[in-house]
């Protein structure tokens, strides 16, 4: 039996499952030699970690795809501006679409260097152009012939670039009847800056060369606000055929021309569509949403400020909004009329609030129970004659 072990022991040495130590093997000293050896290692790669990194920096990687059409532009009356994308690619508005009011909107695509959105809206701050800035940072940038960057700034001065190696097809468009070309100093052979004014429409890895031009016919044909013109060219692109991968995810963003001092309220509309089948058909329902949800703020803004008559204005456009909204889910209706009515209610107008409280209770019962919840954080009377008004409009249980 113990010749059979020895022999299964040879045999697992044999194919390096188990090392036989010889006889008289030091193992502390061989210990303290393996503890040096590391420590070594452990220095060499801090050391040598940096400038790895470095030579990694300016290469894309595949995390960075955004191959896609998108469009920034500046509303030449409102003095709005905002950007649009679509993608075969998850969550892309998270990383393409850039706007500060008062400042400009960037689109970066293809190998996306998301440095040029918060880099670009910098510059721009400080004073530059948006041809100008965008210049600046492409020269700055090695893999620039793998980058579609467009610039808008709050004087409608517009710039594109879709670098020399972006798939096809690829290209881009800019606003304005004259435009000019200009080259990277030291790398004319990368791509060519197009500047012009107002807008520019550009996409990369397309079904045909169609698509931005279809942009671009779409937003100077379209009539409305700037998220409006913004979302049809998008459409147009999609229609045309658009990214040759499919579609996944989109985005639009709206800011207004002045900046407030609070970046949270100069945003007009900041949208997205992380994941969908028919991303630019969720984007426009949830756009319209968002109208109506901006109909609702607005209007509690005006109760704020005591202009009832506003408020009550406000409040309607919303709840007409919602309601013409294809699929939306009721709870949202409900709320919409629920807080309409209670402003009547601290109004005086309880005959006026009773119907569209009997309308919120139907779209979504569960409202009954936060009337007394309402009432007791001071938003409706402390009057039980109303409370037991308003709480009779609910339905009646069978």
């Amino acid at each position: 039996m113990d010749r059979l072990q020895a022999n299964s022991r040879k045999y697992r040495a044999y194919l390096g499952r188990e090392r036989i130590a010889p006889v008289g093997y030091n193992f502390a000293r061989r210990g303290e030699w393996m503890k040096k050896r590391t420590l070594f290692a452990i220095l060499l790669a801090i050391m040598c970690a940096p400038a790895l990194l470095l030579a990694q920096s300016d290469r894309p990687r595949p995390s960075e795809f955004a191959h896609t059409f998108s469009i920034v532009a500046r509303d030449p009356v409102t003095g709005q501006m905002g950007a649009a994308v679509q993608s075969h690619w998850f969550s892309v508005g998270s990383i393409v679409t850039w706007a500060e009011a008062g400042v400009g909107a960037i689109a970066t695509q293809s190998f996306v260097q998301p440095s040029y959105g918060r880099d670009g809206l910098d510059l721009m701050r400080k004073g530059l152009s948006a041809p100008d800035a965008l210049q600046q940072l492409l020269k700055a940038d090695n893999s620039r012939n793998v980058r579609q960057v467009a610039f808008v700034d709050a004087q409608g001065n517009a710039a594109a670039w879709t670098g020399s190696n972006c798939v096809a097809a690829a290209g881009d468009l800019v606003g304005g009847k004259t435009n000019e070309s200009r080259k990277v100093e030291g790398a004319p052979q990368d791509g060519t800056i197009h500047v012009g004014q107002g807008y520019t429409v550009q996409a990369n890895m397309m079904i045909d060369e169609s698509i931005w031009p279809a942009m671009d016919k779409a937003f100077n044909e379209t009539r409305g606000d700037l998220a409006d013109r913004l979302m049809a060219a998008m459409e147009a692109a999609q229609a045309a055929g658009g990214d040759a991968r499919g579609r996944q995810s989109a985005a639009i963003v709206v800011v207004k021309a002045k900046p407030t001092g609070k970046a949270w309220d100069d945003r007009m509309f900041d949208l997205r569509v992380e994941d969908h089948a028919e991303p630019l058909k969720e984007l426009r329902r949830v756009l319209n949403i968002a109208r109506a949800y901006n109909h609702m703020n607005a209007g509690d803004l005006a109760v704020e400020h005591k202009d009832n008559e506003a408020a009550l204005r406000e409040y309607s456009a919303a709840a007409k909004l919602a309601q013409s909204i294809p699929g939306i889910d009721k709870s949202r209706v409900a709320e919409m009329n629920f807080w309409h009515a209670q402003a009547l209610v601290q109004m005086g107008r309880v005959a006026d609030a009773l119907p569209l409280f009997r309308t919120a209770f139907q779209l979504h019962p569960d409202w009954v129970v936060m009337v007394p919840r309402v009432q007791k954080s001071g938003l409706l009377p402390n009057d039980q004659k109303v409370i037991d008004r308003i709480l009779a409009q609910a339905p009646k249980k069978e």
